[in-house]
């Protein structure tokens, strides 16, 4: 997303047949994919919605949502061609894929794609059973859902990754792709015991893009990587993965696309001396040759003693964004730092153009951006450290990002918010009433709206019966048919600003 320069007096402007077309664009593309687009902004048109409208807001008690498993990927959304009717796409931990009517609820379709994996199986985590837990993408033109999931064979797991019809669910022909046999035919290890896939995929030039990282407690030789399929004739055609142990690709957001490239963040190394691709903000070609130059990579001068402390930048995806005529990368570390980051010239080891101390919690989310007249605005959960008077705690905070040079970061505002889920930002014509969402996961377990602008909530999360049972860490909102829809274990729930 971008921010136009102030100096030229062209601020974003939305006369009524652009704000229409934005309106429009959103109904004919839906929800492709995690926060709507692949620069991962996380920005929604909500027509009707408004600061004074999101007070009004909801659960709706007769949207039905049941589904079977836990829930860590983001739903996506979907309208056929030629349909009045949109459907919510969820993928469960319970390896059970779904198509719900984004109307009422009842499923339409749903695939089963194989056995989940108990946590006894695998060596170590916290996810009890794994399934599906990256988001999915969508080729919207194609009618098409990518999902990478782990399921059981002959007693032990396999990363597998299906093409589904979005019409029916049906396995496309050529799916599902072992991860596995496929690296192994290219001289390529891959464990899928110590391997996960928590970060969304991506599609970009025809081709699609899973990452990979570790289970949480990091046991077992996996390595941080991204592998790339092809679409017209399923299969691996390459990959591209960590030199070093470990340095998993494990935020929510997953893969970030920017100038046509791919953007992603790496955790911790083990065991190394010099810097083995870990702690960093990579560009990947769709290619996924290894990076040539520095220029392709940024680590922080300390990477070693993040390394050590598991403070990794890997707790986030890389943010894309335009400042001044500008391109620019912001990353978020587990130690409480933002990076901002040349994108055209990442900097190699220590070459931020900014870095600020912004939170006093380790930052592990799916961060949301969008313009302002005074900057380009972060939203993102944390435990601010310059927060503005009176708005300081654990929650939300929202950076603006000024300038691509030393002191262009500074803290707009924060909020209170028990949980820590992933923010979205919705407007109602494009520009107007920006709103920053974000649900108290593993909190409160409550939906909170905020003016995006100073902060000021909007929307305080309703009453005990607006309480949604079951949300996971990171779990982030879609907006789609005048609605915000979130899932939680084993449902999806909706909320309306109507009647």
């Amino acid at each position: 997303m971008s921010v136009a320069n102030p100096a030229s007096g062209i601020f974003v402007l939305c006369i009524a047949c652009a704000c229409l077309s934005a309106v429009r664009a959103q109904d004919v593309d839906g929800v492709p994919g995690y926060h709507r687009t692949a620069d991962r902004s996380g920005q929604y048109v909500v027509p009707g919605l408004t600061w004074q409208s999101a007070s009004q807001l909801h659960r709706d008690s007769r949207f039905d949502g049941r589904v079977d498993g836990h829930i860590y990927a983001q739903p996506l959304y979907w309208r056929p061609p030629g349909s009045a009717a949109g459907l919510l796409i969820a993928a469960t931990q319970a390896n059970t894929v779904y198509a719900l009517d984004a109307a009422t609820g009842h499923v339409v379709w749903r695939t089963v794609l194989g056995p989940s994996v108990p946590r006894s199986a695998l060596p170590c985590g916290n996810v009890d059973p794994v399934g599906v837990t990256g988001t999915p993408v969508i080729d919207p033109a194609a009618g098409k859902l990518y999902v990478d999931a782990l399921v059981g064979r002959q007693g032990e797991p396999a990363h597998l990754v299906y093409g589904l019809s979005l019409r029916d669910g049906s396995v496309l022909p050529g799916w599902p792709v072992d991860i596995a046999a496929g690296l192994r035919a290219r001289g390529m290890s891959f464990d899928s015991r110590v391997q996960s896939e928590r970060g969304a995929l991506v599609i970009l030039e025809g081709r699609l893009f899973v990452p990979y990282g570790g289970n949480f407690g990091d046991c077992g030789n996996y390595h941080g990587g991204v592998v790339g399929l092809r679409l017209d004739s399923p299969g691996v055609f390459g990959a591209w993965m960590t030199r070093g142990p470990k340095g998993g690709i494990w935020a929510p957001g997953g893969i970030a696309v920017a100038d046509r490239a791919l953007f992603v963040a790496t955790g911790n190394t083990s065991g190394v001396e010099t810097w083995a691709d870990g702690e960093a903000i990579l560009r990947l070609a769709t290619d996924l040759k290894r990076p040539a130059s520095g220029r392709d990579t940024f680590a922080p001068a300390d990477w070693h003693q993040l390394d050590d402390s598991d403070l990794d930048l890997g707790g986030a995806n890389p943010m894309p964004i335009d400042v001044n005529g500008r391109r620019l990368i912001v990353a978020l570390g587990k130690d409480g730092k933002a990076y901002v980051l040349d994108r055209d010239n990442l900097g190699g080891i220590g070459g931020a153009l900014d870095v600020q101390q912004v939170s006093r919690a380790a930052t592990r989310t799916g961060p949301a951006s969008y313009p302002a007249p005074n900057g380009v605005y972060i939203a993102f959960h944390g435990d601010g450290v310059a927060c503005p008077a009176g708005q300081g705690g654990a929650g939300l905070i929202v950076l603006r990002i000024v300038a691509a040079s030393r002191g262009g970061i500074s803290t707009a505002w924060c909020a209170r918010v028990d949980g820590a889920g992933s923010p979205i930002t919705t407007t109602s014509d494009g520009t107007t009433d920006r709103i920053v969402w974000i649900a108290g996961a593993e909190g409160d377990n409550k939906l909170h709206g905020f003016r995006g602008d100073n902060g000021q909530p909007v929307f305080a999360g309703g009453g005990n019966e607006d309480r949604i049972p079951g949300l996971r860490h990171f779990a982030t909102i879609l907006a789609a048919d005048r609605r915000l829809y979130i899932a939680g274990d084993n449902r999806i729930y909706a909320f309306s600003f109507g009647p």
